[in-house]
């Protein structure tokens, strides 16, 4: 971990302790050792600070392009160590990228849904998911662990900021789902991946919901 990454994340942490309470279930299940894909849900922008400061093993987050518009932001992604992703056409040097991180041991943090989903599109309620995190999984023969995050939709305004946590997040994590490698047809094997991660993702949803008193219309 770099310094600039260890310092966000104790940054991360400080807010966390003041102004948010965040539920976790089934931390464990995320690998403490070797790469793997972090397929995250995506209802706002922050789901990537909140897993990197609750988290212990740094994360390399897969940035949209867009955010590389401003040196200031692309010091900053860089000092993080995340890469961009062109989510208009296949990123190949993102893939490349992604892969080789994992194969070395890393996390590498994807948004399978492409960009902030809401609604009925969403991955949680059967919304479609980018192959992009099954193809770096199936070609660094790694697992994808999948998580779902709630509540991140409402921290857009000053009130869940202020001391005292009055902001809550809530997160769930399913078992590594690892590729299918036996299978020699790769396009095959990318969309039974992809069809496992869509139904953990709702499945993921389902259980967060009736454990935590959640009400799913609540959620964006």
């Amino acid at each position: 971990m770099n310094i600039v990454y260890a310092v966000a994340q104790a940054l991360g942490r400080f807010v966390k302790f003041n102004c948010l309470r965040v539920v976790v279930l089934h931390g464990e299940r995320a690998p403490s050792t070797g790469g793997y894909v972090l397929a995250c849900t995506h209802l706002s922008h922050l789901e990537p600070c909140i897993l990197s400061f609750m988290m212990h093993r740094p994360i390399d987050w897969m940035a949209r392009i867009e955010f590389y518009r401003y040196h200031l932001c692309v010091s900053l992604l860089d000092a993080l160590d995340a890469f961009p992703v062109d989510r208009q056409g296949i990123s190949v040097s993102a893939v490349r990228t992604a892969i080789r991180r994992v194969r070395e041991g890393r996390i590498v943090g994807i948004f399978p849904e492409g960009g902030v989903v809401h609604g009925a599109e969403s991955a949680v309620r059967g919304g479609g998911i980018k192959r992009g995190a099954c193809v770096v999984a199936y070609r660094s023969a790694a697992p994808v662990v999948p998580v779902v995050v709630v509540g991140t939709d409402k921290l857009n305004r000053v009130g869940p900021w202020l001391p005292f946590r009055r902001g809550r997040v809530w997160m769930i994590f399913g078992e590594p789902i690892h590729p299918r490698l036996a299978e020699p047809r790769r396009r095959v094997a990318r969309e039974l991946m992809a069809r496992d991660l869509q139904a953990a993702f709702q499945s993921l949803f389902g259980e967060l919901c009736s454990s935590c008193g959640i009400d799913e219309r609540e959620v964006a």
